[in-house]
């Protein structure tokens, strides 16, 4: 794709195969997905109920990891948001370290400074947002004391 200011990136490492090299190394392989780092988000299954993980770019804020519901752009949010906004608790893989959290999708006026955040992390959310009527949610993950 020749977008202006999208930057192609290596996807030899991808969905499924990348969570299981990053569960199998504690994350010494996948944390670092093309440059930039990638936590396992684990949701329960709306439908099945079972967990569903997926390895997703983060930034922070504080203590917040910020992840990006985008799918390159797709017209649809991808699953795991669906989870997410069904069963907010979540499970976090940052790393080596595990531990609980809780979802919430950023609010509208929240939006605008946790977009300019997680665009320093990965400038090619911008494309992904031409690419879709959609607004493109950011979610906020707040690690919880329980494990």
């Amino acid at each position: 794709m020749s977008e202006p200011g999208y930057t192609a990136p290596d996807v030899s490492l991808l969905g499924a195969e990348h969570v299981r090299r990053y569960q199998e190394t504690g994350g010494e392989v996948g944390y670092l997905w093309n440059g930039v780092p990638a936590l396992l988000l684990t949701t329960t299954g709306r439908k099945s109920g079972l967990p569903r993980t997926t390895a997703l770019i983060f930034a922070r804020r504080g203590e917040d990891y910020l992840v990006v519901a985008s799918q390159g752009g797709a017209p649809t949010h991808p699953g795991w948001y669906h989870n997410l906004v069904e069963t907010p608790r979540v499970t976090l893989q940052v790393g080596s370290d595990v531990f609980a959290a809780t979802a919430h999708v950023a609010t509208a006026a929240e939006r605008p400074q946790l977009w300019a955040l997680v665009n320093e992390v990965w400038p090619n959310y911008d494309v992904y947002q031409t690419r879709t009527d959609r607004v493109i949610p950011v979610v906020v993950l707040t690690p919880t004391s329980d494990a």
